[in-house]
Parts: structure tokens; sequence; C-alpha cells
């Protein structure tokens, strides 16, 4: 075979590789390594380069740009999968709609963004939000941030900044988008749970950031497509909220598989004999159902309405906004009606309910998923001014 055919046969390889690998061949590895994801407190390259295969980091990238632009419910429907592996890998593939942020940037920034392929890893930490000098054609960035998830896969860095400028709403801080090689990634993530989203803070040092690659996060779009009028902030309260809907499915297999195969340490009938047994696993599958309803109604129903040339409405925002809080919440709830029905063995630090139940109270912390949403949400259906940021 001469060297030219060679290099041919060598390429036809890789891309046959490259389209058999499907997500369900991601979320099969991500299971057998998730214990190697806590001890390394971060996501490893090579995975995310699977997940990038699989389609994730496309999900939310133009179509002008070689993206998918998925469907939102799609796109949430893929992250609760993945979370039913592992909550830490969903939570870092959840940012593969994070470029939903970019789409505010100008055009021909999003083009040099894209210009390797449409598979793009964008992480940040936006808070606290620290002032930036001004500077021809920019700013001058110095400063720390918290809370980076998925930072150390990732091929672009965005921090909080603030410009001085008139109108910048303090809920929707200016973004500087930097090179990770221009930021440092300072190694404190030590937590009860979601250790491996690896959301260590980040360091910048005296780096100069053009106008043209700073962003106000959930400021408009300059990208003509429907994804880009789906609302960002409660999308990104979204993709977060639906790593529980995953973990809570899982603390439910692992407590049906509990049921009837296991002898009870006392000699006691085992679980699936038991009524209290029976109708606390019903009441729990019926409760995280109910809740994962309400999420995918309220966001199937905001996106077929953009679809259809609407403009989103403060009421469609607040219900997505209310039924993510809700969905954090439900499916944390589950997770722990399973750890209680797990009983003595879920003590055990090498119990799976341990993990799971971690990692769903983890979720239900975050800034976006806070128990003021639901003052926000109870405001809009009053007809009075909500608190600041909630829409």
């Amino acid at each position: 075979m001469s060297a030219s055919a060679s290099a041919v046969a060598i390429c036809d390889d890789l891309s046959s590789q490259t389209e058999s690998l499907t997500l369900d061949d991601v979320i099969a590895e991500i299971a057998h390594r998730r214990e190697e994801f806590d001890r390394l407190s971060h996501i490893p390259r090579d995975v995310i380069a699977k997940l990038k295969r699989a389609g994730i980091y496309r999900a939310a990238t133009p179509r002008r740009f070689g993206g998918d632009a998925r469907a939102p419910g799609e796109f949430l429907e893929m992250i609760e999968r993945i979370a039913v592996a592992d909550g830490s890998a969903a939570w870092v593939a959840s940012f593969g709609s994070a470029n939903l942020y970019l789409a505010a940037l100008p055009l021909a920034t999003q083009a040099a963004i894209y210009a390797e392929g449409p598979d793009q890893v964008f992480a940040g930490g936006l808070f606290p939000v620290q002032n930036a000098q001004a500077v021809a054609g920019g700013y001058r960035v110095n400063g720390t941030w918290k809370f980076a998830s998925g930072c150390k896969g990732a091929d672009w860095l965005g921090v909080g900044i603030g410009t001085g400028k008139p109108g910048e709403a303090p809920g929707k801080p200016r973004t500087a988008v930097f090179r990770p090689e221009q930021v440092e990634i300072v190694e404190n993530w030590n937590v009860v749970g979601m250790q491996g989203t690896g959301s260590h803070d980040l360091r910048v040092t005296d780096q100069f950031v053009a106008e043209d690659w700073t962003f106000v996060r959930g400021g408009e779009s300059t990208v003509d497509e429907p994804l880009y009028r789906y609302p960002t902030i409660a999308y990104a309260a979204q993709v977060l909220a639906v790593v529980n809907l995953g973990l809570a499915r899982a603390a439910l297999d692992v407590a049906n598989q509990m049921a009837g195969g296991r002898k009870t340490t006392t000699g006691a009938p085992q679980l699936a004999d038991r009524a209290y047994y029976r109708i606390e696993l019903a009441k729990a599958e019926a409760q995280l159902r109910s809740a994962r309803a309400f999420f995918y109604e309220s966001t199937g129903s905001v996106w077929q309405s953009i679809v259809a040339g609407n403009e989103v409405t403060p009421d469609q925002v607040s219900l997505l906004r209310l039924s993510a809080t809700q969905v954090a919440r439900e499916g944390a709830d589950v997770v722990n009606r399973a750890y209680r029905l797990g009983g003595t063995m879920a003590i055990y630090r090498t119990h799976p309910l341990q993990r799971l139940m971690r990692d769903a109270m983890v979720v239900t912390q975050h800034a976006f998923l806070g128990e003021g949403n639901y003052d926000g949400a109870g405001a809009v259906f009053a007809g009075v001014t909500p608190i600041p940021g909630y829409l």
C-alpha cells in the first residue's frame, strides 16, 4: 500500500471510530470511571474529548458555525441520562449549553472561537465580579473567581468583570473570555459532593482582553437562530437542575435492586415483602415523575412558542425558573427517600446511595436554584415585580 493510500485508510479508520462513538458508549465509560473523577477532582480531558465526539459540546453551537443548536428539551434529556451514571460528569457536560452565552459575542469573535471546529468547551468563574481597568481597545483584568466548574477541561475560560459601563445589571455581569493559558487554575475544590466537577478558583494576573472578547451574561444574542432566543439564564438553571432528575432515577434503581435481592442483616423479611417499603417506593416514583413532567412540559411549551416566532414572555421565563428549582429539590428529596429505605447498609461510604445523596444535596445549593426563586415565581403569579435578577 502506498503512503498516500495508507494515510487515507488511517483517516477513514479514525472517521469510523468517531462516528461509532455514541452517548451510550460514553455513559458506560463514565459509570465505570466515576470513582476516578472524585479522586482527581475533575473530569479528565480524554472523557471531555469523548463527550465532544458524542455531540455534547456542539449542542449549543450555532448552526452557522457547524453546530447542532439542539432544542433545549433534547439536550436536557442527554444530561439527565449522563447523571444516572455520575452527577459530576453530567454537571460538567451540562456546560455544553454554555455556548448559548457566547452567542452574545460579536459574530467575528465567535468565528474565531469556532475556527477549529464546533466542539468548543466554555467554562468560567464569574463571581465575585472584579473591577477591570479600561484601556485602549479593551480592559486590563486582575482577580480571583470561584466555582469554575469544568475549568480543567475547557477550551475557553470566562471571568466576571465590572467595567463601570452604565446600564449593566448586577445580576448579569460582563464576562471576559480568555484562552486557558492566560488563566491560572487554583486547585482548591474540596467538598462533600460533586467532587469530580473540578470547580476550582480561577486567577487572572494583568491580562488584556479586547472589548470584542467580552459579553454580558444573558445579553442579547448576535445569532439569528431559534435556540438563541431561548431565555439564557433560565436555561443555565435548567441544565444544572436536571442533574438531580438523573441522580434520583439512579437512587430509585438502587432501591429497586435492594428490594428483593438481599437478605437483611437481622433475618427479617426481604424489603420487597414489607408494605412500608413498597408504599414509599411508589410515592417516590410518583414524586419524581410529576416533577419531571412539569419540567419538560414547561421547556417544550416555551420552545414551541419560540419556533412559532413568538417572543418569550415573563410568565414563560418564570415557569422555567420555577420548574428548574422544583426538580432540583424534588430530585434531592427522592434521593433522600431512597437513602432512608436503604436502612443500615446505606450508611457505608461504599454504598452507592452515599454518593448519590451527597451529589444531590450540592445541586440544591446552587445560586440559580435557591429558595428565592419561589418568591420570584410567586411575584409573577401575583402580578408584582419579582426580585432583581429573577427574570
